[in-house]
This record gives C-alpha cells, sequence and structure tokens, in this order.
C-alpha cells in the first residue's frame, strides 16, 4: 500500500465511517467515524511519501515500531498513541491494513472489540461455538463477523481464539492456526479430548451466564 487512494479506500470500507479535509487542505485528508467525528486516519503527503498517521495501543506501539523502521511516532500527534506509517512499500499491506483497523477499532465500539472480549471470557477446559460467542458480543446473529474477526486475531496468547469452535464441534481449517494440527494441540493443552477432528459439545461446551 503506497498511494492514499488504497489508504482511504480501505479506511472507508469499514461501517460508519467518511472522509473530511478539516484543515482546507487537500494535502490532509482523514477518515472519521459518524457520530463521534473521531478520526482514525490521517493522510497526508511529506517528502514526495505518503505517511499514515494511526492511533494505537501502547501495548502494540512500540512492537510496529520495532519491526518496521517505516513505522515511527505519531507526526504531530501525541507519541503515546498514535503511530505514522511511511508509505515507502517497506511494509507489506496486511500489515498497513492491520494497523488501520488496529486504529478503527480504538475509537470505535466496535463488533470486533465486542468479539475479542468474548472470546477471552472462554473459560479454559471448555469450548465456545461461533454462535455463543456472537451472543456474548451482544448479537447472534454475527457468526460471520465472529469467523472474520477470529482469522485477524492480533494477540493468539491473548485471545484464545483456538477454543471457538462450529455448531457441531468441528475445528477450524489448518490456515487459522498455520498447521492441521496446531488448533487440536492447544485445546489437548486445556485438557480437551479431541476426535476426528471434533469436540464433544455435551461435554466440553461453555455454559453462558442466564442474563444471556
Amino acid at each position: 500500500m503506497t498511494t492514499r487512494e488504497e489508504a482511504l479506500e480501505y479506511g472507508l470500507s469499514f461501517p460508519d465511517t467518511y472522509q473530511e479535509a478539516p484543515f482546507h487542505d487537500p494535502n490532509w485528508q482523514l477518515v472519521r467515524v459518524k457520530g463521534s467525528g473521531k478520526a482514525f486516519l490521517w493522510t497526508y503527503e511529506r517528502d514526495g511519501v505518503i505517511h499514515l498517521n494511526v492511533k494505537t495501543d501502547p501495548e502494540w506501539r512500540d512492537m510496529w515500531r520495532s519491526i518496521y523502521d517505516a513505522v515511527i511516532p505519531g507526526w504531530h500527534q501525541n507519541k503515546d498513541h498514535w503511530n505514522t506509517i511511511i508509505c515507502d512499500g517497506s511494509i507489506p499491506k496486511k500489515d498497513i491494513k492491520r494497523m488501520i483497523a488496529e486504529s478503527y477499532d480504538l475509537v470505535t465500539d466496535s463488533p470486533t472489540k465486542r468479539i475479542y472480549e468474548a472470546v477471552k471470557r472462554i473459560p479454559q477446559g471448555t469450548v465456545a461455538t461461533y454462535s455463543q460467542v456472537a451472543k456474548m458480543a451482544g448479537n447472534e446473529k454475527m457468526c460471520r463477523a465472529v469467523g472474520n474477526a477470529l482469522h485477524k486475531n492480533p494477540d493468539p496468547e491473548g485471545i484464545p481464539c483456538y477454543r471457538v469452535v462450529n455448531a457441531s464441534g468441528k475445528l477450524s481449517g489448518a490456515f487459522a492456526f498455520g498447521g492441521p494440527t496446531v488448533q487440536q494441540e492447544l485445546l489437548e493443552a486445556d485438557g480437551i479430548e479431541v476426535v476426528n477432528g471434533k469436540v464433544d459439545l455435551k461435554k466440553y461446551q461453555m455454559k453462558l451466564p442466564d442474563n444471556l
């Protein structure tokens, strides 16, 4: 991702977003969230290269800066909470998208954020189905969103997405965890028996609180 157009197109792909040039300067194009008006993506050209300012969780801020020389403390913004991405072609598009998505999540009460919090509540030694996670996240009809969010899991150690199975107890495909046996191994380490790629939901499925 090296152009402003690509960055803006991706930023505007998130729900309830709009583009604005608040400084009456076409060089500064922002993407904001409707309602709150909070900006999560700033785009501008500097030294002939497109730069993006994105909000960042302090827990991930230094990780991005250490991985890529082209991620620096936020230019003209709070350097504890913003990073600047220099779009010089050195950062894979998938990681730029991930940083933009994380910025969006930080300024919204997004379904993705609620999904991750729900997954964190799955006790060790149990599993939950996609529909259970969706229900815990506030909308039992967004099972597809659960799958998408878990596929982009930014913190596999803190967000135990391997504890999520389908409605029949079947494990996810190998692509989700980096190998055909990884999810099974993680579940077995939790004390959960896996037989022929499935978990016995009668035995291991978590019980939802009565108020859900």
